[in-house]
């Protein structure tokens, strides 16, 4: 698979939360509940039905990292330290998540990959697997882009068919979720999104309007590129003066790094005759 050069972005590389907490200082009593908390859960898991929703309440929502908050961190350690797997895991996730407010919500999705991670993840539990796909789907069939883009952590990323990834990434440029957010998108860009970004690219030109800068790595990297230069060349000879200007600037856009490629000089030979 070619790169797109599309950087990884904390999103797409998420820190565990587990260690940003400990790197974060609490105050006493937030810690002293957050330890007895955990503690409640190991011993009874149910009891993280009344825990999770108090997390923001209790230990604050100070930001830990760019796409990261102390009670989302809170909430991740809570879940982590449910003694179960596999089927039983998934229906606790999806009671916290359907229950829960979109904070809550967020919470579980970007907690996710802590299950099928085997770095951040406990690995002597029964595997999540494929178990909590559906929440991710049902995360991205509503309009909520906070939680688009939470559904496309890790997890989703790893786990969503090619169909549903290329749609769901799609819906991300429609919601104006930056690229750069969601995981996976540097190995999994294929010839088939880039032409649904460049479909998407065309249909914004013609309707006069720009095109979000950050779908052009996906684009160049895949034959779509040629194209849409193609189809956007037309569009400069459109009646409509909009749709012209739309068009030169795509063009603009798009053209920097394979006419940069193209006109870069040969390096000189040094080899001694």
């Amino acid at each position: 698979m070619p790169s797109t050069g599309i950087p990884l972005s904390e999103t797409a590389e998420p820190a565990d939360p587990r260690t940003l907490l400990t790197h974060h200082t609490l105050d006493a009593t937030a810690r002293a509940w957050l330890d007895e908390a955990v503690a409640r859960v190991t011993d009874r898991p149910a009891a993280i039905r009344t825990l999770f929703p108090a997390a923001r309440r209790r230990c604050g929502r100070t930001r830990l990292a760019a796409h990261l908050t102390v009670d989302e961190a809170v909430r991740a350690v809570l879940l982590a330290a449910l003694p179960l797997g596999g089927q039983a895991l998934a229906d606790e996730l999806a009671g916290l998540f359907r229950h829960g407010d979109p904070a809550e919500q967020r919470a579980v999705l970007r907690a996710l990959y802590l299950f099928t991670d085997p770095q951040g993840g406990d690995t002597a539990r029964e595997p999540l697997g494929d178990l909590a796909l559906p929440l991710v789907r049902e995360a991205l069939r509503g309009n909520d882009s906070s939680l688009i883009e939470a559904a496309l952590g890790p997890y989703g990323a790893a786990r969503l068919p090619d169909a549903e990834y290329r749609q769901a990434v799609l819906k991300c440029v429609f919601h104006e979720i930056p690229l750069d957010r969601i995981a996976g998108l540097a190995a999994r860009a294929d010839a088939e999104l880039a032409r649904m970004l460049a479909d998407f690219a065309h249909e914004r030109v013609a309707a006069g309007r720009d095109v979000p800068v950050d779908i052009w790595p996906v684009v160049r990297t895949f034959p779509a590129a040629g194209r849409l230069t193609d189809r956007l060349t037309a569009e400069t000879r459109a009646a409509v003066p909009d749709r012209r200007e739309a068009a030169e600037r795509a063009l603009q856009a798009l053209r920097p790094a394979t006419a940069s490629t193209a006109s870069a000089p040969s390096a000189p030979n040094t080899a001694s005759a």
